[in-house]
C-alpha cells in the first residue's frame, strides 16, 4: 500500500464547525459522523486488491471476525507486488510477496489465494484487468466484495496511488460484467456462467466510508497478517507504515470512536443488485 501526502482533500461525510477563537481567527474543525454498522447476513464473499499488504492494513481484522462467523472467503490479487521492495529485483520479491500473502491470509482464516498476474505499479483500468476479475467472481460466486479505496485520496492530506484506483474501479465494473451474458463471451467458452448474486462492494478505507465492524476481538490477528509482510515491512525502510501494531492502533482506536466500539474498520458500502430481486 502506498499512500502521498497531498495539499488538500475533502471528505464528503465530515461535520464542520466553524468558531471564532479569542484573537478572532477562525477556526474550521471537523469532527467525522458516527457509522452505522455493516451488514454481516451473508456467507461468501471474494476480496479484490492491487497488490499484497492491500487488505492488511484494515480489512483484515474484519475478513477474520467473518470467517470466525463461518464466512468463506477467498482473496484475489490484481499483482504479486513484485515492484514494492526497493532492494529485491521483481524476479526476487514476486514470489517472495505471493508466500508472505498468503501466510497473511491464512492467519485470518482465508486458504484460497489467486494472484491475477498484472504488471505491479503500473496497473492499467481496462477490458483485460475487468475480464480477469469478471472471471474470478464468476468462479468464487460472492454474494460481498471486499476492496480497497479507489478514490483519489484516503482524506485530507493523503493522495491515493494509481494502482489502487484502477484495480478498485475495475473491480465495480467487472460485477456487473460478471453477471452480464454477452460482456467476455469468452469466460461462457471455460464454463463460466453469468453470476448476478454479488448485492454490494465493501470499500475499505475510503473516505467516503458511513459504515463500520467492530474489530475488538479480531484486532490482534489483522496485526499479526500484517507482520506476515516482514521482507515488505522492513523494505519500506522505517516510518509509520512499517510499526504495523502503532499504525493500525491508531487508525482502529479512532474507527472505533465513530462505532461506539474499542477498535473498528470502515467500508463504503456500494449496493448492486435490485431488493427483493431473485440474485442466484
Amino acid at each position: 500500500m502506498t499512500i502521498q501526502p497531498v495539499s488538500q482533500a475533502k471528505d464528503s461525510h465530515a461535520v464542520k464547525h466553524v468558531s471564532v477563537g479569542g484573537t478572532g481567527t477562525v477556526t474550521d474543525m471537523t469532527t467525522p459522523p458516527p457509522l452505522e454498522s455493516i451488514d454481516e447476513n451473508w456467507t461468501t464473499g471474494l476480496a479484490v486488491v492491487a497488490h499484497p499488504d492491500d487488505l492488511e492494513y484494515g480489512a483484515a481484522a474484519a475478513i477474520a471476525r467473518w470467517t470466525g462467523q463461518g464466512k468463506k472467503i477467498t482473496y484475489c490479487l490484481a499483482t504479486s507486488g513484485e515492484a514494492g521492495i526497493d532492494g529485491l529485483s521483481p524476479e526476487e520479491a514476486g514470489p517472495l510477496r505471493e508466500r508472505e500473502q498468503r501466510a497473511a491470509a491464512a492467519i485470518v482464516g482465508v486458504d484460497t489465494v489467486e494472484f491475477l498476474g498484472h504488471q505491479d505499479g503500473v496497473i492499467e483500468y481496462g477490458l483485460p484487468l475487468r475480464r480477469d476479475i469478471a472471471r474470478a467472481i464468476r468462479q468464487a460466486k460472492p454474494e460481498i466484495i471486499i476492496t480497497a479505496n479507489y478514490r483519489e485520496t484516503f482524506g485530507p492530506g493523503m493522495l491515493n496511488q494509481a494502482d489502487h484506483i484502477a484495480t478498485g474501479r475495475a473491480v465495480i465494473d467487472a460485477i456487473r460484467d460478471a453477471g452480464n451474458r454477452w460482456v467476455f463471451r469468452e469466460l461462457l467458452d471455460d464454463g463460466l456462467e453469468p453470476w448476478n448474486g454479488v448485492r454490494a462492494a465493501y470499500v475499505n478505507g475510503s473516505p467516503e466510508a458511513a459504515h463500520g465492524v467492530d474489530v475488538t476481538d479480531t484486532f490482534e490477528k489483522g496485526i499479526d497478517s500484517l507482520k506476515a509482510h516482514a521482507a515488505y515491512l522492513a523494505g519500506l525502510g522505517g516510518g509509520p507504515m512499517s510499526e504495523p501494531a502503532e499504525f493500525l492502533e491508531s487508525f482502529a482506536r479512532m474507527t472505533g470512536s465513530r462505532l461506539g466500539t474499542k477498535f473498528a474498520t470502515s467500508f463504503e458500502v456500494v449496493p448492486f443488485g435490485f431488493p427483493g430481486a431473485d440474485e442466484t
